[in-house]
């Protein structure tokens, strides 16, 4: 055997070590978990044999401790980049079978390294968390990790899409990458993620709590709001990412993957005209209409579980991505809280930042009252969700369905706010607030005075609900640009994100702004 063939069977004798990751056992008990391995988990994110590992013979250089004696292959991480569906990602994935997954100065630095790779090409980056948190023997170089990790995450953003995928345990400092990203996906049950466990909460507070219940993929989907998707298994995880994908473009300067349909954009639905209740205070389910006016079957949900009085997520309309942002009456009547008004000023934020449309879908009533609102900040909070509709350049249609009342009104991408095109339903109710308090406010005198007050008082809300709670005062002085048959809601919404693909706005001159974080 030559010299070279010697060389290259003792490279594939590394690559097959390396490939294995942990000991039989660390594998086996992480199957046992219900876990796939880290390279398993790439494998079926990505497209068959896409995957170009990158600083695989990487190891620490830690001497202390003994860990000078402590084979780590790949030092716990596989870094590299490959493609789905035709689009190049760049991929991490901590492998819980080598020293836990921990995080120490080279697993970081490979980290790092995929980073500044996925950033100077331009591509999205996915990162598969699965970690037992800093590696204690490296000390404050551990720490340095982390925050160079932060530092990264911090560049990219508004740069390239950033996906977080927790798929273990995810504790301590290890928290705040993933916070940082755009999106977060959880899995149910094997999934965590806290900033001090059980343990110390309970030496501290004296609270006891389990890991599941603190920080399990149900508490931060729902509670928290810190993980916009959650999934019962890997597998489903997965593939809801390589789903998503289809709807991001690859950074902030490219177009969205465009996927041809074959849904007509003249297609009009006559359902639109019976789903409204003859009832302005009966809720109904947004989501219907949402399924109308889309191209059928693309709609994907963000933040289901958290706040659900509002309604954000992506879809596809005439085969490009438009990001949805819709009250939802059958939750709190559609209202707007601290929880909603963080949720959709967030998805706000990113879509304007990689240039995604902002379709508005709007039947709200006002801010949610009570002395938990207040006392929790909905001023702060919900000027959050102005600050972002107005921040935002993008293109920007608002579409009033029913209830649009007071500062709530303004908030949902008014034409105040700088939308680009308002339409209405003729079953629009622009004004100040519902015709009930506003006729007790106006009439008060002569309710007051009547005869019978109650029949007044009714007489009263008739007149106001003829006069001002129709979308015609508004549209008569430019705040609602056409009044529409709601069957015709999809192709005036297409005609219109046509109209807007050449939209350019400029802004004045500035580092950037304050935002009422």
């Amino acid at each position: 055997m030559s010299d070279m063939l010697k060389k290259i069977e003792e490279l594939y004798e590394k690559k097959e070590r390396i490939s294995q990751g942990g000991v039989i056992e660390k594998i086996k008990q992480q199957h046992a978990a219900g876990k796939m391995t880290a390279r398993e988990r790439i494998t079926m994110l990505l497209e068959p044999d896409s995957f170009v590992e990158v600083g695989a013979f990487r190891v620490h250089k830690s001497r202390d401790f003994g860990m000078d004696k402590v084979e780590a292959p790949s030092d716990g991480v596989v870094t590299g980049y490959g493609s789905i569906l035709g689009t190049l990602v760049f991929v991490y994935a901590q492998d819980f079978t080598v020293l836990g997954g921990s995080l120490g100065e080279v697993h970081a630095d490979k980290i790092c390294t995929i980073m500044d790779m996925a950033l100077k090409m331009g591509a999205p980056i996915i990162g598969i968390n699965d970690s037992g948190g800093a590696r204690v023997q490296e000390g404050i170089d551990a720490l340095s990790g982390f925050g160079n990790i932060f530092y990264r995450n911090t560049l990219a953003s508004g740069v390239i899409p950033q996906i977080s995928v927790i798929m273990g345990p995810c504790a301590g400092g290890a928290v705040y990458s993933p916070a940082i990203t755009d999106f977060v996906f959880m899995v149910d049950h094997t999934s965590q993620m806290f900033i001090t466990g059980p343990e110390v909460i309970k030496t501290v507070t004296n609270e006891e709590i389990s890991k599941e219940a603190l920080g399990g993929a149900s508490v931060h989907a729902s509670k928290s709001g810190v993980v916009h998707f959650r999934y019962p298994n890997e597998e489903s995880c997965l593939q809801a990412i390589r789903q998503l994908i289809q709807f991001l473009p690859p950074n902030n300067k490219d177009d969205a993957m465009i996927v041809a349909l074959n849904d007509d954009p003249n297609r009009q639905s006559s359902y639109l005209t019976e789903i409204l209740p003859d009832s302005a205070n009966k809720g109904y389910d947004m989501k219907a209409i949402i399924s109308e006016i889309i191209d059928q079957g693309t709609f994907i949900e963000v933040h289901k579980d958290y706040a659900p009085n509002i309604i954000v997520g992506f879809a596809k309309m005439n085969s490009d991505t438009v990001g949805i942002v819709a009250n939802q009456p059958k939750v709190l009547a559609g209202s707007l809280d601290v929880n909603a008004s963080d949720k959709a000023a967030r998805f706000i934020r990113f879509c304007d930042c990689f240039n995604i449309p902002i379709l508005t879908l709007t039947d709200v009533p006002g801010y949610f009252p009570g002395v938990a609102q207040e006392h929790q900040g909905i001023i702060r909070h919900g000027a959050k969700l102005l600050y972002a509709y107005a921040e935002a350049t993008v293109p920007k249609i608002n579409v009033i369905l029913r209830k649009a009342y007071g500062g709530a009104y303004i908030a949902m991408s008014s034409k105040h706010l700088g939308a680009d095109l308002v339409l209405a339903w003729p079953t629009a109710e622009i004004a100040v607030m519902g015709p009930q308090g506003a006729a007790n406010i106006i009439f008060r005198k002569e309710i007051n005075n009547a005869e019978n007050p109650e029949e007044m008082r009714a007489q009263k809300i008739k007149e106001y609900q003829e006069n001002f709670s129709n979308p015609y005062v508004a549209a008569e002085r430019g705040y609602v640009d056409n009044v529409i048959e709601p069957a015709m809601t999809r192709p005036y919404i297409i005609s219109a994100l046509e109209a807007l693909k050449s939209k350019h706005e400029v802004r004045p001159k500035k580092k950037h702004g304050n935002i009422p974080l």
